[in-house]
């Protein structure tokens, strides 16, 4: 297999501490047509990587300060599939195996001989120009696929794809806003993937799965020795997402502390590792996401007013799935058709009575539940369909009392009744109670043609009482008007 001459020069970086080893790669190198930067030192080849695109890193293991094992460490979590060699002096055998561990393409002794470090590198980029075909084919299918794992068609989701459509055009600061379970990461991904910075990485981090200690490491880094744990340096997501798009997924749940420092990456596209003593450029785009209402927690002093205006440079607004339930039918032959290969089922769809169990639930965990909901009911159904009796029991219950009429918003009911347990159960009682009085009342009255007597006596009750009763519920326009 020979190099394709149609892609550009191959980019080569040297980095040993070494003059003679440096000099004789140089020269090596560009004698078979390669372009060769060199360096002394780790910190110095991490930060070339960083801010250039190399096809291939010759990596020597001792040196001062950020040894080889650092460095490659670093560079992996900022270029992935980045290739590099390493080399170490004779004797260090197994640190260049732990090295190959570490993601390393493979490595060489000193002295080595320099025919075989020729066809390595050769080897090695023709590697790196098959996986840059490969991102290249991932790219142009991603581009395809414009939003297609955002799915609806609901007038509510009709309004947040002609909005994302103008976000992917335009590299600004992106706040995305829903209830949990929503889809806001997705929406997240398809802005990155649409965007100008397709190519570039993708880095998520959820500011409330971390411990408040370790975020601002985990966000910005850290030097070694900077605090007790810190056998090393740590580059962090800003740094890794550098070129890219970083995800603030739960922004409202930041530190206050943190927020501050969050407030200068914005401002000034530079962060500084915990210990360091220079900040580091960064060029990325945010995309912020929370399911907090962050006006509120700014009048509340919980988060800060100037970082809020921020992230909420260009809002998109992810509606609940009980807004859009027109959208259930789709996201249901969805969700069935991506996990049949995965359970090995060959479910075909769903039950009128089903799908009709689905339309009246409330869904409080969004698409979320009711992908979990799916998966679990395609496991239990037996046949092709999923059947009402293939469904969660309070999933069914939502079909029950629709059929019951009663359903808490047909009611006049607060929507989630049975579902919102902050509510005491006597005043759920009694709200109940107050609503089946009426109707029942209503139903005596149109039975009796609006006769108050006939009607007090087939409820069993003292007219006075019924009259009581009609002026409660405004109910007079049912009955004939009193004569006594």
């Amino acid at each position: 297999m020979s190099l394709d001459t149609t892609y550009d020069i191959p980019r080569i970086l040297v980095a040993d501490d070494e003059d003679s080893i440096r000099f004789l790669l140089r020269e090596v190198m560009r004698r078979e047509g390669y372009d060769v930067t060199v360096t002394d030192n780790g910190e110095s080849a991490f930060q070339l990587v960083r801010e250039n695109n190399f096809d291939l890193v010759i990596l020597d293991v001792r040196m001062p300060g950020m040894d080889g094992m650092e460095t490659l460490k670093a560079m992996r979590k900022i270029r992935p599939h980045l290739v590099v060699l390493i080399i170490t002096a004779h004797g260090n055998r197994e640190l260049a195996v732990d090295a190959m561990r570490q993601g390393a393409y493979d490595y060489f002794n000193k002295p080595f001989e320099l025919d075989e470090m020729r066809i390595v590198v050769r080897r090695a980029l023709e590697k790196q120009q098959f996986l840059d075909q490969v991102a290249n084919l991932e790219s142009r299918l991603q581009r395809r696929a414009r939003f297609d794992r955002i799915i609806g068609q609901s007038d509510a989701m009709r309004q947040v794809f002609s909005l994302l459509e103008r976000v992917v055009t335009n590299d600004i600061t992106v706040l995305i806003t829903g209830e949990s379970g929503t889809g806001k990461e997705l929406v997240a991904q398809a802005v990155h993937y649409q965007s100008s910075r397709r190519d570039k990485p993708f880095v998520s981090v959820n500011c409330a799965a971390i411990p408040e200690n370790l975020l601002e490491s985990e966000l910005f880094g850290h030097e070694k020795g900077s605090f007790t744990g810190a056998i090393g340096t740590h580059v962090g997501k800003f740094e890794a997402a550098n070129g890219g798009s970083i995800f603030l997924d739960e922004i409202g749940d930041m530190p206050l502390a943190l927020q501050a420092k969050m407030l200068r990456v914005l401002q000034e596209r530079e962060v500084s590792r915990v210990g360091g003593k220079k900040p580091i450029r960064v060029d990325i785009r945010v995309i912020a996401a929370t399911n907090r209402e962050l006006a509120e927690d700014v009048e509340k002093k919980s988060f800060r007013e100037d970082l809020y205006y921020r992230l909420n440079v260009l809002p998109v607004h992810i509606p609940p799935l009980r807004k859009r339930k027109s959208d259930i039918p789709i996201l249901v032959e969805h969700m069935i058709n991506v996990h049949n290969p995965r359970l090995g089922r060959n479910v075909r769809g769903v039950t009128p009575e089903a799908i009709e169990s689905l339309m009246n639930y409330r869904w409080p965990g969004n698409v979320r539940e009711l992908e979990n909901v799916l998966q679990r009911s395609m496991v239990m159904a037996s046949g092709t369909l999923i059947e009402l009796s293939d469904l969660p029991p309070n999933i069914q219950e939502a079909r029950e009392l629709a059929d019951a009429g009663v359903s808490p918003s047909g009611l006049g009911l607060p929507p989630d009744l049975f579902t919102n347990f902050d509510i005491p159960l006597a005043e759920k009682m009694e709200q109940l109670a107050e609503v089946f009085e009426k109707k029942i009342i209503l139903h005596a009255l149109q039975r009796n043609n609006g006769h108050r007597q006939a009607t007090a006596d087939m409820l069993g009750i003292a007219r006075k009482s019924l009259h009581n009763k009609m002026a409660k519920y405004e109910l007079f326009d049912y009955g004939e008007a009193d004569v006594s």
